[in-house]
């Protein structure tokens, strides 16, 4: 494919991902308990209109809807990096410790009883955590890949059996609020929420593409990656760290969501083949997508109330993780001259 051909074909499918975000954005700010029209909605989300559609567009769908949109783009972003920094088709945030370390900043602000919109903050402290955790147990290696990909398994490891732990221990009451946001849910999210860790998603994602020139030098390999005058151990750690605040910021918007970063980065390669600055972008709307359409059939599709959002992607997740496992553990069929 050539690189103009491969240009168009991103480009069209951007456009494709945006139309298809609008359609949905518009199907989750008109449908519930109580319908409203399109335009109607559309209206009211700007604050024209009818005072009570405002105020249910506004204050209670928009503001859930949005903190998927941005929690979705976080995901897909976070998990083509991580892909392309381990080249490992299997790596996600998940792998890294960051949903461990999200979940436990979550808990524990809730067994201290805190308000409910500082648990975000605490999944973001949570996941930032487990970063530091990843590269203080990583370092003595010069964050070797193998190294980090093993560290981080433990450090997942480590950290989910300190939130059952935490669980176990909650009276009932607190139990179930606990269980429901570790299985990622982005209902109950307000403007606040949404503000706060969109206002920080946006400098991430703008680093993200500042940062990518350093991430195609390091597909070439360390050896030439370090031939061509880059710091492979400091470029690695940047981007490592950059992808964990990614998921940090999307868990606290959405909850530990899987899924979604795993699956993201193989739906762009398919799409663009090798991955390009434009591919990230690609990433961002795809995973967009994929989390609010998996919101709404949580909240539309299935006889299931109060259902949470990452049991959605874990059941579509469970699948196609077996299926590249199949994919790695099969012969390669090598094709000779």
């Amino acid at each position: 494919m050539s690189p103009a051909t491969r240009r168009t074909r991103v480009l069209l499918h951007a456009v494709s991902a945006a139309a298809a975000l609008f359609v949905l954005l518009t199907v989750s700010l008109t449908t519930g308990e109580m319908r409203i029209p399109a335009l109607t909605a559309l209206r009211a989300l700007v604050g024209l209109g009818d005072a009570g559609d405002v105020l249910v567009v506004q204050q209670f769908r928009a503001p859930r809807s949005m903190a998927a949109i941005v929690g979705g783009a976080g995901l897909g972003v976070a998990g083509c990096v991580l892909q392309r920094l381990f080249r490992n088709p299997l790596a996600s945030p998940d792998v890294m410790g960051v949903t461990g370390g999200a979940s436990l900043g979550a808990v524990a602000l809730i067994a201290a009883g805190a308000s409910q919109t500082l648990i975000p903050l605490g999944a973001l402290g949570g996941g930032l955590l487990s970063a530091l955790l990843l590269g203080v147990f990583a370092w003595g290696s010069g964050l070797a890949v193998t190294r980090l990909v093993l560290t981080g398994l433990a450090v997942q490891a480590g950290l989910a059996a300190a939130v059952n732990l935490m669980i176990v221990r909650f009276p009932a009451e607190l139990a179930g609020s606990a269980l429901q946001w570790t299985t990622g849910s982005v209902y109950g999210r307000t403007w606040t929420d949404v503000w706060g860790a969109g206002g920080a998603m946006v400098l991430a994602l703008a680093a993200a593409f500042v940062l990518h020139r350093r991430l195609a030098v390091l597909d070439l390999g360390d050896d030439s990656a370090g031939a061509l005058g880059l710091n492979t151990a400091a470029a690695r750690l940047q981007l490592l760290f950059l992808a964990v605040v990614l998921a940090s910021l999307a868990a606290a918007l959405a909850g530990p969501v899987t899924f979604v970063a795993l699956a993201v980065p193989h739906i762009v390669r398919f799409v663009t083949g090798p991955p390009t600055a434009a591919s990230l972008a690609l990433a961002g709307l795809t995973g967009a997508v994929l989390l609010l359409a998996s919101d709404l059939v949580v909240q539309h599709l299935l006889p299931i109330e109060g259902l949470p959002v990452g049991a959605v992607t874990a059941t579509l997740g469970a699948p196609w993780l077996l299926v590249l496992m199949f994919r790695q553990s099969s012969p390669v069929k090598r094709s000779h001259a």
